[in-house]
């Protein structure tokens, strides 16, 4: 169950002097204005404190609002003081659904039916929108019900709004139906904003981004002051890849409508705006309002955690407690999604628990596989930064299933590394091993020595196909041909073949002459020494000077070149005494 606690809604306050209708509280819920909205029903039922609909549209403002626990609150009050009103109970069925007790709603929403006699329009719309608003949907109910409605309300346009929104439901991809519906609650009252809108939202699913932006603005036409025509525009700016629009149009929402819930909302904005910055700021501002939100917590996890702590050394511990607080706040049984375990896990790893961290993450893949693809390569890129090859190999293995066009271009880097550092560390091994053996006068030759160097040479043969497929996502980049140089090298220490020579004539090819004494200096070096080398064991000295030349010009202090092209002479000895040998 959704749960927040907005402080201003934590007891029946009484605003002295305050008086206004049903109807007008109920717009101002319409308008999302929820806190202003609460504060007047709080005032009504001090005055009224025996009708059944005061309590249930009060509910309804903390419904609508995200505020499950209140709501159910509400409702129930209702049907206390007056139990003979049959709206608290679909409210209750309502609740229930979220809850996915289905046929304990159902139960409920007979019971408020029978109380109605079938013959309260109002009771009507209201159970059938409670078939569409819960992930428990059941569009033919709401058509059913919406349409009973009209029968007995004709001239009503909620029935309309309703009925388009229950066949819209029940066929996403088909908006003719819905749109006469919406057309006719908008015959019926041209004034009404909320029908103008519907048919807006059904344009903007289509992508009709222009038609739909025609209706939201002709919206606020009719009422300037109609706060969700604003949202739907910044939405709809944000979708179109205009972040400064929507976050321009979102200011004019909180200028009509500035609640610490619509902040909340608005900093749900900049979250998907990629402003996480700006965000935070929102999110800390609304701590310090005492608004507290389970999603609130959830959003200012990502959002710390995508911040990075370039702008604040606390970002990721904030983050972490923030999540930890959103996790708290959940319970065992809310469902969770892929980014609450994602993103909990690479704030922990961020803030010193890695090996926690990396089961945080394990369990995202667990509710949906296909996200293993991403949060493999954040795994691997963690274990990479702790020089834990094993595991680089592991998670990145696992994640391209024996194909390496499954991976990117940072996985093929990082695998590529991992298999070779992980080579050279069983070559280290296997020399030792035969070292060992050698001074113990006994064979080299053993089954562990070569299994130890069958392993290595698998490891640089794997490190070698993922930098092969680094070159052919950025066949520029000098780098994969400088780690293919180094693999072949060692493959082929004694240069036997061109394998090696290859690739780092390809590194020489690829470095502009601008660029040979920046980042890339040290590649540059590297595939001279190697040049140097191979022309030296083909005996080709001309080449070989040549090599090392440029070297030495590259790196005077080049220890390789200065014994190359200045080979220490050996020392005259003391002649020996006659008579020794």
């Amino acid at each position: 169950m959704k749960k927040q606690i907005i402080t201003l809604a934590a007891g029946l306050i009484i605003i002295p002097g305050f008086s206004q209708s049903l109807q007008e509280i109920i717009t101002k819920t319409d308008n999302e204005n929820f806190e202003v909205a609460a504060a007047n029903y709080r005032s009504l039922i001090a005055k009224e404190s025996s009708k059944g609909d005061n309590y249930f549209y009060y509910a309804e403002n903390f419904f609508k609002s995200g505020d499950l626990d209140s709501a159910t609150i509400y409702y129930s009050k209702g049907a206390e003081v007056n139990a003979t009103n049959p709206l608290n109970y679909v409210g209750l069925g309502k609740i229930l659904l979220s809850q996915t007790k289905v046929n304990d709603a159902k139960t409920l929403f007979f019971k408020a039916i029978t109380l109605g006699a079938g013959k309260n329009a109002e009771l009507l719309r209201k159970n059938a929108e409670a078939w569409l608003v819960t992930e428990n949907k059941d569009a033919d109910e709401a058509i059913k019900l919406a349409t009973t409605a009209i029968k007995l309300d004709p001239k009503n346009p909620e029935n309309y709004i309703i009925l388009g929104d229950a066949q819209l439901e029940k066929n996403p991809t088909e908006g003719s139906a819905p749109v006469k519906s919406y057309q006719m609650a908008s015959t019926l009252n041209p004034k009404s904003t909320k029908g103008i809108l519907r048919e807006g939202k059904l344009y903007q699913r289509g992508r009709n981004y222009q038609l739909a932006l025609e209706y939201y603005k002709k919206a606020i036409g009719i009422d300037p002051n109609f706060a969700p025509a604003y949202r739907e525009i910044a939405e709809l700016y944000s979708l179109a890849g205009q972040p400064a629009k929507s976050i321009e149009n979102w200011k004019k929402y909180l200028e009509i409508n500035n609640s610490n819930y619509a902040r909340y909302r608005f900093m749900s904005a900049l979250f998907a705006n990629k402003q996480y910055s700006e965000a935070t700021s929102e999110y800390e501002s609304l701590k310090k309002s005492n608004f507290s939100n389970l999603y609130l917590e959830r959003l200012a996890g990502y959002s710390y955690a995508e911040m990075g702590a370039k702008t604040d050394t606390l970002a990721y511990a904030k983050g972490l407690k923030a999540m930890n607080t959103f996790f708290e706040m959940a319970g065992p049984s809310f469902k969770f999604i892929v980014n609450d375990y994602k993103y909990k896990g690479l704030l922990m790893a961020k803030t010193g628990k890695d090996s926690l961290g990396i089961i945080e993450m394990q369990k995202a893949i667990t509710i949906d596989s296909s996200s293993s693809g991403e949060i493999y390569s954040i795994i691997s890129g963690l274990c990479m930064k702790n020089k834990r090859y094993d595991q680089v190999i592991y998670f990145q293995e696992k994640k391209m299933r024996g194909d390496y066009k499954k991976l990117v271009i940072s996985d093929c880097f990082d695998l590529g590394k991992a298999c070779y550092f992980s080579a050279v560390a069983c070559q280290k091994q296997s020399n030792e091993m035969k070292e060992s053996l050698a001074k113990k006068k006994k064979p080299t030759n053993t089954p562990e020595v070569a299994a130890k160097e069958a392993e290595s040479k698998n490891l640089f043969q794997k490190a070698d196909l993922a930098f092969i497929r680094m070159g052919e996502l950025n066949p520029a980049w000098p780098w994969a041909y400088t780690w293919r140089g180094r693999v072949n090298a060692s493959l082929d220490p004694m240069a036997l073949s061109d394998t090696t020579k290859v690739q780092y004539e390809k590194v020489l090819s690829l470095i502009k002459p601008e660029e040979r004494t920046g980042i890339y200096k040290p590649s540059v070096i590297e595939a001279y020494e190697y040049l140097g080398y191979y022309y030296v064991t083909k005996k080709e000295d001309a080449k070989a000077k040549e090599q090392w030349l440029i070297v030495k010009e590259l790196d005077p202090t080049n220890e390789k070149a200065n014994n190359y092209l200045n080979p220490k002479k050996p020392q005259p000895t003391a002649p020996k005494p006659p008579g020794t040998k």
